[in-house]
């Protein structure tokens, strides 16, 4: 009874995350039917309606969601547990799922995992685009990357790369017979290449600083993206001034293809974090991956005669 209980457990997380039957079987290796009976029984030995269908969706009931807040930390717990007793006496094996967006895994995360799965042939590395701020536990990732390391109380974020200064750049064919904004304001007066958050669904404002002054401008433009490097281009291209990390942006710069504008205003935000649940025993290959990311700076040179 336990273990009908746990597998029809797992079954509706499935299917609440899914918000679909068909889905959830297909994730589940079952038939649409027997997920659909396992789900009414667990309702009848509940005595709770767990789940609202209709004949397009399906959506958890208060009760279903209740359950569900419930359900998604312990059921990523014991897979932790059980992933590592199989690997306890092993190399490090299994799938590391991580969600970040482009510019934190072109920069950070390939350039350091790279080795690590040519060291560790048995560990496989999933890394998903999203510029959101994803509940890793109810989607099922192991870990996610944000600047900073602000995270919710049962999360541990660990650094994982250097601060990143952001920069507006626009190719000279644009900015040519323009009048370069002198304060952020003025960037009202330019077509600029605007980010869409998927979290909330608004455009990225763009931050600046000089000394002790701090302040957003909300820009305007042909050009809407989700992708730092589709901005990039944008910019490359001639459509406008984009708002990216510099490093993404410093070969085009000294190269002459791309022009610094507002430099003096361009401010530094807090580096990359990776951010985890916290879990008495973590997975082997999960602990492996985050020794691999973890940020070491660089010593400081020594002064002069010092």
């Amino acid at each position: 009874m336990m273990a009908d209980n746990l597998n029809d457990l797992r079954a509706f997380a499935a299917v609440a995350r899914e918000r679909s039957f068909t889905r959830a079987a297909a994730q589940l290796g079952m038939s649409r039917s027997a997920l659909s009976h396992a789900m009414t029984a667990l309702e009848a030995r509940l005595g709770v309606r767990l789940l609202a269908r209709t004949t397009r969706s399906v959506s958890t009931t208060d009760a279903g969601a209740r359950l569900l807040r419930t359900l998604l930390p312990m059921l990523s717990e014991l897979e932790g547990e059980l992933a590592s007793l199989r690997s306890s006496n092993a190399r490090p094996a299994g799938t590391v799922r991580i969600t970040a967006n482009d510019h934190a895994i072109g920069t950070v995360l390939w350039p350091r995992l790279r080795e690590v799965l040519q060291r560790y042939p048995d560990v496989q590395v999933e890394l998903s685009v999203d510029y959101a701020l994803t509940d890793i536990v109810a989607r099922h990732f192991d870990a996610g990357v944000r600047l900073g390391d602000v995270v919710d109380k049962d999360m541990v974020a660990v650094r994982i790369g250097p601060d990143v200064r952001m920069a507006v750049v626009g190719a000279p064919s644009y900015l040519r017979g323009k009048d370069l904004p002198a304060v952020p304001q003025e960037l009202t007066e330019h077509q600029c290449i605007n980010l869409r958050l998927p979290t909330h669904g608004g455009l990225y404002a763009w931050d600046f600083e000089k000394g002790k002054r701090r302040l957003s401008v909300r820009v305007q433009g042909q050009l809407v993206f989700n992708n730092t490097f589709l901005m990039l281009q944008a910019a490359l291209d001639g459509l406008g001034l984009a708002y990216v990390p510099l490093d993404a942006a410093a070969s085009h710069l000294e190269e002459g293809r791309l022009a610094p504008v507002l430099e003096p205003w361009w401010p530094t935000l807090p580096g990359y974090h990776l951010y985890y649940a916290n879990r008495r025993q973590m997975a082997p290959a999960l602990a492996l991956v985050i020794d691999a990311l973890r940020y070491h700076a660089a010593p400081r040179a020594a002064a002069p005669g010092g």
